[in-house]
């Protein structure tokens, strides 16, 4: 797993890619709570994901009560088709707010 952190219009985004399995999620974990804990909203960018195994779900899980805990808004954005499938599993496509890229999250006030 690699991961690259950028910020848009006052957001933070983290783009995910690669693998998201035991090993990474401590990784990944790392970075999502670090953005909620330092106040701000996050956008995590799933697109380049290719596998996720309930380590990640985990992490992203936790991602998501925190921001909610500190009322940060957290978001999945362009969930590839093999997260999605996993996230769709366990029912969290309804738990999480997900969109289709990073400009649909944004377009989504107008």
């Amino acid at each position: 797993m690699s991961y690259n952190q950028r910020q848009h219009e006052g957001v933070s985004i983290i783009e995910l890619s690669g693998e998201i399995d035991l090993s990474q999620s401590p990784i990944a974990r790392q970075q999502i709570l670090g953005v909620i804990e330092s106040g701000q909203d996050l956008l995590v960018d799933m697109a380049a994901v290719s596998y996720i195994d309930s380590s990640g779900v985990a992490s992203l899980v936790e991602g998501y009560q925190a921001a909610r805990k500190n009322q940060r808004q957290f978001a999945l954005v362009a969930v590839s088709n093999s997260a999605m499938s996993v996230l769709s599993l366990a029912r969290l496509d309804q738990v999480f707010p997900i969109y289709a890229s990073v400009d649909a999250y944004f377009q989504q006030d107008d």
